[in-house]
């Protein structure tokens, strides 16, 4: 563990270098203008820019994915805050007292706050993500070929479940998932499967068309077909007047809010990205809920309570490092960036696993630096140089935006492969998942079922072949029953047992 603290604290030696810094610097420039962008996300700049991952070495494009995930749950607060309207669905329990907050005339002291809470949570993921990284990865060698089954069965089950109110939509998002999965060469036999007769779907469809698709070319048929919050941005937007000054919070105001407050909500924040598919919105909902139940004065929150700004920020900054300990250690992502991060290292030919944190651990410390990195300095001091600037983007009309973003996702999916057989693949993958979306299926559980579909399927037919064909395997081997009881656990307290109430609801 040591060494591996060692080699994280060495890698900050790389942001010395100006074009590593520049990269870093410019994601989170980026991460921050498409969270804070109201219909666009940080996910959405990830996938646009996966493309440009192929000019990088892995370890700068890793750094640069890490500034931009971190600016992603941060940047959604900016007009949370100012217009009400959430750049990011993380940042939806922000806007409950940011947006009243901008309404008594203290938006940047909301703002503040919010970069207070981002600093903190961020900061701590990423060190309780350096220090367990290594242990995770030890544990994860017991695993075995049944166990790894379990695991992925179990993570596809949980991200499911917790779509709460559509899981019958989510289940057949991820069957859709799976079943694009298998189209191309068997992975234990030398056939062909779902081909249809085109050898272009001979290697399967790509990883990169598919991310493209479902997040850039969607995201803007849905925004095309939704003004309606844009008109209200650019309105509200013209009410909005924010001095640099007024950035910074006082301390008494900080110590009013209580170290307890921001360490509970990142560790809230923290356990919650470890679920697969939970995500910064359910960090933040779970913290800001826990912060109300446990005040003298419940009822300040909903009405401008800066603690309420706090809990929501440093929890879904917190989940960063928790989703990013699936990922590495199991292969599976926690969310739909931590996704699209392993969408990096796949196409570099790099396998997550537990090799990966001891064999590799030099290709995954300059990322963890990064992280930390940008949650310390980078939430701060972007915050306050360009934060009256970033509020500005909401104005920039919206058919000039989003052409720019449809140029670059058609050409990003073409220059990923070279193919126009993949480009057409993103177009239709785009189209499919609007209609998805637009029925209300939530298409991080198709991707999720995509990226694990592989996995499963061979892990599934290994272990069939193992124990000659009989299923018991996965009950009588410790690893695999483990999972299994894990997901029974999950699916009583996020299917069965009735949920939290909304702490909107009780504000009121």
């Amino acid at each position: 563990m040591m060494e591996f603290i060692s080699l994280v604290a060495s890698s900050f030696s790389m942001l010395s270098d100006p074009l590593i810094l520049a990269y870093v610097i410019s994601g989170f420039i980026i991460g921050t203008i498409f969270a804070a962008i109201p219909g666009l996300t940080a996910t959405l700049a990830l996938a646009l820019l996966l493309p440009l991952t192929y000019s990088l070495d892995v370890t700068t494009a890793l750094m640069a994915c890490a500034s931009i995930y971190m600016a992603g749950m941060c940047g959604g607060s900016i007009t949370a805050t100012t217009i009400n309207i959430p750049g990011a669905p993380s940042s939806m329990m922000t806007a409950l007292d940011g947006y009243p907050m901008q309404q008594q005339g203290k938006g940047a002291l909301a703002l503040g706050h919010a970069a207070v809470g981002s600093m903190v949570g961020g900061a701590l993921g990423a060190l309780l993500l350096i220090a367990v990284a290594p242990f995770v990865a030890e544990a994860s060698l017991l695993v075995k070929t049944t166990g790894k089954f379990s695991l992925l069965a179990f993570a596809i089950v949980v991200i499911i479940i917790a779509q709460r109110g559509k899981m019958l939509k989510a289940a057949m998002a991820a069957c859709i998932g799976l079943m694009l999965a298998t189209v191309g060469l068997d992975a234990m036999e030398p056939v062909t499967r779902f081909t249809f007769g085109l050898s272009d779907l001979t290697a399967g469809i790509d990883l990169m068309p598919v991310i493209i698709g479902t997040f850039a070319i969607s995201e803007i048929l849905i925004q095309t077909n939704s003004s309606a919050n844009a008109r209200k941005a650019v309105e509200a937007f013209s009410k909005v007047t924010i001095r640099r000054r007024d950035f910074i919070p006082p301390l008494s105001s900080i110590r009013k809010i209580g170290v307890v407050c921001y360490v509970k909500s990142s560790l809230i924040g923290y356990f919650v990205g470890t679920l697969p598919g939970a995500g910064g919105s359910m960090g933040s909902f779970l913290a800001y809920a826990e912060t109300v139940r446990t005040s003298s004065n419940p009822e300040s929150f909903g009405r401008g309570n800066p603690k309420g700004i706090a809990a929501s920020e440093s929890a879904n900054n917190a989940v960063c490092g928790g989703a990013l300990v699936p990922m590495l250690t199991f292969g599976i992502p926690g969310d739909p960036i931590t996704a699209i991060m392993l969408g990096v290292l796949v196409i570099n030919g790099i396998q997550p696993g537990p090799q990966l944190m001891s064999g590799q651990a030099e290709l995954i410390a300059p990322m963890l630096a990064s992280l930390l990195f940008s949650a310390i300095v980078l939430i701060p001091l972007t915050l306050f140089l360009l934060g009256p600037y970033f509020i500005k983007i909401v104005s920039i009309r919206k058919d000039i935006l989003y052409g720019i973003i449809a140029l670059l996702a058609v050409v990003g999916s073409y220059v990923a492969t070279y193919s126009g057989f993949q480009m057409m693949m993103a177009l239709m993958m785009g189209v499919l998942a609007y209609y998805l979306r637009k029925n209300g299926f939530p298409i991080i559980t198709l991707l999720l079922g995509f990226i694990l579909g592989p996995n499963l399927e061979e892990f599934l037919r290994r272990s069939l072949a193992l124990s000659n064909g009989n299923p018991l395997t996965f009950f009588t081997n410790l690893d695999s029953l483990f999972f299994i009881l894990l997901t029974l656990v999950f699916v009583y307290f996020l299917a069965i047992k009735k949920p939290l109430k909304s702490p909107v609801k009780q504000t009121k």
